[in-house]
């Protein structure tokens, strides 16, 4: 059993932690696979949430990363930080899950999207309310300009991780991410001096 030489799992782990879990996961140890999970759910659920067309299945798209990076832990050498590995899985699994529903496009119940968008809204913000404001702008974004942000300024990636995820270069990262922030800026700015709540014109 190799747990007892694992880092400690209180407190927000580093990626040097999940990375340590990831590789003793491969090796078979059970309790690093639960540390592992219980470590990076949270990062995958918020990732997938704002990269996902529909709030409903951002739950089984959480699911389906984690049981695809355990099916390929045997290949994980910790080249790259356990984190980008898997969301590296996770933006495959929406990629594959947008295809998926271009082909067999499904009918959304609107009692279940707002309780599946409720569920998926980003944590540790200063309230419920301003969670929901936070993702109806960044919904707004376009989707290189919106990922770039979610990974970089709500997960803490650096922006050579976001980089070598999106495969593009570093300074195409920096770009897309000042725009997301003069674009969201914007908005807030102009719902404050309009009184007005959020609309849903989407952004160019």
């Amino acid at each position: 059993m190799i747990t007892s030489a694992l880092p400690s799992s209180s407190g927000r782990p580093t990626d040097d932690a999940t990375t340590a879990w990831a590789l003793a996961a491969r090796g078979g140890d059970m309790d690093a696979v639960d540390h592992f999970v219980r470590a990076l759910h949270r990062d995958v659920i918020r990732y997938v949430a704002h990269l996902c067309a529909d709030p409903q299945a951002v739950d089984d798209l959480a699911q389906d990363t984690f049981l695809r990076a355990l099916g390929s832990l045997h290949r994980f050498e910790g080249r790259s930080s356990a984190r980008t590995w898997l969301l590296a899985i996770a933006r495959r699994a929406v990629a594959d899950s947008h295809r998926y529903t271009a082909v067999r496009p499904r009918t959304a119940d609107v009692s279940d999207w707002q309780l599946t968008a409720e569920r998926a809204q980003p944590r540790g913000l200063p309230g419920f309310d301003d969670g929901i404001v936070l993702l109806d702008l960044l919904d707004r974004l376009p989707l290189e300009r919106r990922e770039a942000f979610v990974l970089t300024q709500l997960l803490g990636l650096t922006y050579s991780e976001a980089a070598a995820l999106g495969d593009c270069p570093v300074g195409t990262v920096r770009s897309r991410v000042a725009r997301a922030r003069t674009a969201l800026a914007a908005l807030v700015d102009g719902a404050e001096g309009t009184g007005t709540a959020v609309r849903s014109t989407r952004l160019d």
